[in-house]
């Protein structure tokens, strides 16, 4: 069978995207997904996303990691799927659509796409470690030496210790800059470091104020990964985190068919 693909990116985090509003993709097997990741064997991406209508909604986002297995909410995956959607005349710059952790709005703005994310509340912490979930779990740990942090040895050890090995957990690791902060991020599923994580950068700016800002009100944290830089919009009141909105750069790479 021949599939019609096409590949986004955004900040060094690339997926696949198939159209599937007409149900034809059907069922894929985590093999036939994983081959299609595979940098060698497939197209190559971190993940997988189905585009499929929603009833009540612009659409429905499904996401698979390169694992091929069904996985939680994308951060950066969103963000493409929403710059496809509207390349595909299914929405026009403003749209709403599920994901696995429910309703997101999002919007194209001056380049960028802003994507909404869900409140968060729950936040373990522990010294200089910060466990949440901002659609996906992570597990956020701040560094003194972040160009220099083995961060696909430490972060597999943190995935798979005892805690978390059997659900698996992202694991961030968090710089200081002049301006801002630093993530970089061994994800769940991909099995390595990758060039950005949407999610991951969202869990890290919100820990950062958790643990160096702290008051009440509206902000902007600016956040550098080694694919680019997202700015993540939030507002706090008494620990609870609302309003959160990821915004950075998606664009589109090619498109082909792959027979799987």
């Amino acid at each position: 069978m021949k599939l019609k693909f096409y590949k986004y990116q955004g900040t060094g985090n690339d997926f696949v995207i198939l159209d599937n509003r007409n149900g034809e993709v059907g069922k894929l097997t985590a093999a036939q997904i994983k081959k299609i990741c595979d940098r060698r064997f497939g197209v190559g991406a971190d993940g997988m996303m189905l585009l499929e209508d929603a009833r009540g909604a612009d659409f429905k986002m499904v996401y698979y990691n390169a694992d091929g297995k069904l996985s939680s909410m994308c951060g950066n995956g969103g963000r493409c799927i929403v710059k496809f959607a509207n390349e595909m005349k299914v929405v026009d710059g403003l749209c709403n659509f599920v994901a696995t952790d429910g309703s997101h709005r999002a919007k194209l703005r001056n380049g960028n796409v802003q994507l909404g994310m869900n409140n968060v509340s729950n936040i373990l912490i522990e010294e200089d470690v910060f466990i949440l979930n901002t659609g996906s779990p992570h597990y956020v740990l701040f560094v003194d030496a972040i160009q220099s942090e083995d961060v696909k040895t430490e972060g597999r050890n943190i995935r798979n210790n005892d805690t978390y090995k059997t659900e698996g957990i992202n694991v961030n690791f968090v710089g200081q800059t002049s301006n801002g902060i630093y993530v970089r991020t061994y994800e769940r599923g991909v099995e390595d470091e990758t060039l950005s994580c949407g999610t991951g950068v969202t869990a890290a700016a919100i820990a950062h104020h958790a643990k160096n800002i702290k008051s009440n009100g509206n902000f902007v944290i600016l956040v550098d990964t080694l694919g680019g830089s997202l700015k993540v919009h939030f507002t706090c009141k008494e620990g609870q985190y609302s309003t959160i909105v990821l915004e950075g750069p998606a664009e589109f790479i090619f498109e082909g068919e792959i027979e799987i």
